[in-house]
């Protein structure tokens, strides 16, 4: 038991699967895992262990935005030994060949700061997917039949954001999305030598301002943690 996290030793999984939604967590885990247990509730922050095709597997809230994700994460490396980290979440569209409902697998996730961020100082280290979960992802979205993009998103620290001369600079630079968490959750992956990928639906696009509703967004959820499942154990 942690902090954070109430489970019991032996209650995580090595696998684990990070929505921001604790809510999310508790209806993927009702919907794709077998004998799916509660094993964490405190703060309100879900966490469920079942198994998916025979392998354990854990889907932990993560909340909302680099700082919170990063308690978790911190937490189920250090003191549950989880090994794979999958983030599944939604991200807004940045680039216009990428439309709503499409899934983007995050090669790279750049950001201005991050929790880690004094960590480097001076150094600009670039958080990158582990290749072998990036490849497992784009097979199993292929697989699917998903449209798909691969490569580089921008995890912001704010929600509401006031600096449309840099959201210019990241269509320019050819970035395909926009979330909250992926570059720190890729940072702590590299410092502990896990392994982690942000798996992403498009939810809404702040080119054309189209977004889906709570009840599509629940519906391409499910894409997602089908490839995140498929690539953990690929």
């Amino acid at each position: 038991m942690t902090i954070h996290i109430g489970a019991a030793p032996g209650d995580i999984a090595e696998t684990v699967l990070m929505p921001g939604d604790p809510y999310r967590a508790k209806w993927a885990a009702e919907t794709f895992l077998e004998d799916a247990r509660l094993v964490n509730e405190v703060r309100g922050m879900l966490g469920y262990t079942g198994t998916w095709n025979g392998h354990r597997v854990t889907i932990q809230g993560s909340g909302m935005g680099m700082p919170s994700l990063s308690i978790y994460a911190n937490e189920l490396i250090r003191d549950y030994g989880a090994k794979t980290l999958i983030r599944i979440g939604s991200c807004g569209g940045m680039q216009d060949k990428v439309k709503v409902r499409d899934v983007i697998l995050a090669m790279t996730a750049s950001t201005v700061n991050s929790p880690s961020s004094g960590i480097f100082r001076e150094l600009n280290f670039a958080p990158c997917a582990d290749w072998g979960l990036l490849q497992a992802a784009a097979q199993a979205a292929a697989k699917r039949g998903s449209a798909t993009h691969i490569g580089g998103i921008y995890s912001s620290d704010v929600f509401y954001d006031e600096r449309p001369d840099l959201n210019e600079q990241m269509v320019r630079h050819g970035i395909l999305g926009v979330e909250m968490e992926a570059a720190e959750l890729y940072t702590l992956a590299a410092r502990h030598g896990c392994r982690a990928l942000a798996v992403l639906t498009v939810s809404d696009h702040l080119g054309t301002g189209e977004a889906l509703s709570s009840d599509q967004r629940e519906r391409s959820f499910g894409d997602m943690a089908e490839i995140a499942l498929e690539a953990a154990f690929s």
